[in-house]
């Protein structure tokens, strides 16, 4: 098996370079499965389409959260355990992350079909959208748990080296979704149900080339005796997966609660419940795009950062720092202002650009929610920085903080400001979450300071 221990000494800008980028295109990738739906779907179908798609949304993102919650907490163990070069059960590690996500989606199968359309109305279908929401999602819900455990071996494979395969594993399902959604919606004329149907088609594809890699792996080979699970194991994995776990889930709690809330306020207003809905589906794939390339630097640096956590080096783990932190505000910066100068452009991208009210309410919209996402992504970053380094406890309350606000002021705002409060809730709970997460920081970056003095200290004696 190799050694990683370049991880300890090439340049870390050339390492985050090698690391994070394919890390973010594999995350990207994972986003055009849903938001490549909304477009040919709003296009086919229409803004009741993207209402439908936007209802199973919730329940995807549970099955995304579960992939993380093992795999995320599978590639910090990982690389932590290879910077202190304890190899020996690597392997049950990966083994055990794999078997429990599985299994999480067999579970989620189960909930979903049993509760049925009851499911759908409780996160936010209505009587124009149930019948197609239910039809696209009981296709969807079938392949969970193989489109889990394929997001958990992405997550492992990066950890493992190779961020470039798991890159093209991604790559090759998201080609297959992308010609296969015109394909079943406009020739074949099957409507929701055929952008289902290409949707899973990719998964299954970029499952088999995930699994394909357990056979070529770089530092642990899987055998039976990898998936008899150990208990330690398993909840150091789960620990550390908590952070990741938690964010995911944080945003399934905000879209169901604003489904609800867009439902409830927009019958109230002149726009009726659907306008509110399909543009708020709109806006969150456009915020999901814009965090996960925050989320693919911090994930793409995982491996780094834990493999010289893990050895000691804690000088390279704040140039890490530093660099993940200055990455994300750029992007975020670019992000913003094209956000703000073309919410018109974007709008129109997912279709229904043609009915005036929609369009109107969702660029107000657009404008609104994402006019602080620098702070909401910087926030996220720091959360799994801390995940990087095994402080668990630190990673978990600061991954859902700006989403706890969120909640609380979606639900206080639209008292006093009708269906757009809850559009504000956002920027207002980036502020606050923000304020806390720089003071989380500057105490874990002194802790650092002190460390790695302390290991310059014991090297001269």
């Amino acid at each position: 098996m190799e050694k990683n221990n370049y991880l300890g000494t090439e340049s870390v800008g050339k390492l985050l370079r090698k690391f994070a980028l394919p890390c973010i295109f594999s995350l990207i990738i994972s986003c055009l499965y849903n938001i490549v739906d909304q477009i040919f779907v709003g296009n086919g179908v229409g803004y009741l389409g993207n209402a439908a798609t936007g209802v199973i949304f919730p329940v995807t993102v549970v099955g995304w959260a579960m992939s993380l919650f093992f795999g995320d907490g599978a590639a910090a163990a990982l690389s932590v355990s290879l910077g202190r070069n304890q190899t020996k059960d690597i392997h049950k590690i990966v083994g055990g992350a794999i078997l429990g996500s599985f299994v999480s989606g067999i579970i989620i199968i189960a909930v979903s079909y049993l509760w049925g359309d009851g499911l759908l109305r409780l996160i936010g279908a209505t009587d124009a959208n149930l019948s197609m929401a239910h039809n696209y999602g009981v296709i969807i819900f079938a392949m969970m748990p193989l489109a889990m455990t394929q997001n958990t071996l992405a997550s492992i494979i990066r950890a493992d080296g190779s961020p470039k395969y798991a890159m093209a594993a991604m790559l090759v399902g998201a080609v297959i979704n992308i010609i296969g959604d015109p394909v079943a919606i406009f020739i074949l004329d099957m409507g929701i149900e055929g952008a289902a149907w290409a949707t899973v088609l990719g998964q299954f594809v970029s499952f088999l080339i995930c699994a394909a890699y357990l056979r070529r792996s770089k530092t642990f080979q899987i055998s039976t005796a990898s998936f008899k699970l150990s208990k330690p194991l398993l909840c150091q994995t789960m620990a550390l997966g908590t952070s990741s776990l938690l964010t995911q889930l944080s945003i399934v709690v905000i879209t169901v609660v604003n489904n609800i809330l867009l439902v409830s306020y927009g019958a109230r207003s002149s726009y009726g419940a659907d306008i509110p809905l399909a543009a708020f589906v709109v806006i969150m794939k456009l915020f999901q795009i814009v965090l996960n390339i925050a989320i693919g630097i911090a994930a793409g640096a995982q491996p780094i950062v834990g493999y010289n956590y893990g050895a000691g080096n804690f000088g390279r783990v704040r140039k890490l720092l530093k660099l993940i932190i200055r990455w994300t505000i750029i992007v975020c910066l670019i992000c913003t202002v094209l956000f703000e100068a073309l919410p018109g452009f974007f709008i129109r991208m997912f279709g229904s650009a043609s009915d005036p009210v929609y369009y109107t309410f969702a660029v107000l919209c657009l404008r609104i929610y994402l006019s602080l996402i620098v702070f909401t992504c910087t926030q996220k970053v720091c959360a799994i920085f801390l995940q990087s380094i095994g402080k668990a406890k630190a990673a978990a309350p600061l991954s859902v903080l700006r989403d706890l606000l969120l909640i609380v002021f979606s639900i206080l705002l639209p008292v006093v400001l009708g269906v757009t409060g809850i559009f504000w809730a956002a920027p207002i709970a980036d502020v606050i979450a923000m304020i806390i997460t720089v003071l989380t920081m500057v105490k874990i970056w002194k802790e650092l300071k002190c460390e790695e003095e302390a290991s310059i200290g014991e090297k001269q004696i």
